[in-house]
């Protein structure tokens, strides 16, 4: 490992049990869970409730500690640094749902028993474990080898933002 990088995430549930879920707007167009880099002065607190709300425009409540990843490996052929991973269970204070980042191009409110794929390691393991009611789990999670589907394809370009009736929230882009 040349050097190690810190990120969180949350785990944010809806009322119905629905999980929030960003879509990635590059490479294989990954499912993962809202969050992002913690930047040098933050703590992996704030660093979850600021990544919320830059993504999502969502304030939200930070509840307990799901777990600690480390993701390690290079399944994607890239010399990609460690994450140690900091993933929350969190719930929405106020707002909406709206993308507000271009890291992401979707938002969608997802049924835990049928999760979009591809989906990214961290995610798939840290969902299973915050819905089996786990907390401060420490875990090693090897990155998965670049998904064996095509690149995903963009979603149709709109003038805003849309709720569509799956529940998504598409990113527009001029």
């Amino acid at each position: 490992m040349s050097h190690l990088t810190s990120a969180v995430a949350a785990v944010i549930t809806d009322p119905s049990g629905r999980v929030l879920l960003c879509q990635q707007s590059h490479g294989h167009r990954l499912w993962g869970l809202p969050g992002g880099t913690i930047r040098h002065d933050e703590s992996p607190v704030h660093a979850a409730i600021r990544d919320i709300r830059e993504e999502t425009g969502m304030e939200t409540e930070i509840l307990d500690l799901v777990g600690i990843y480390q993701l390690t490996g290079d399944g994607c052929g890239d010399d990609l640094p460690d994450v140690l991973m900091h993933v929350f269970r969190a719930r929405v204070e106020a707002g909406d749902a709206t993308v507000n980042s271009g890291r992401i191009c979707r938002l969608s409110w997802q049924d835990p028993a049928a999760l979009p794929q591809p989906m990214t390691a961290t995610a798939r393991i840290a969902l299973a474990d915050a819905i089996a009611g786990r907390s401060g789990v420490l875990r090693q999670v090897v990155r998965d080898v670049d998904p064996a589907i095509a690149e995903a394809a963009a979603p149709a370009p709109a003038t805003a933002a849309a709720t569509e009736p799956s529940g998504d929230l598409a990113l527009a882009h001029p």
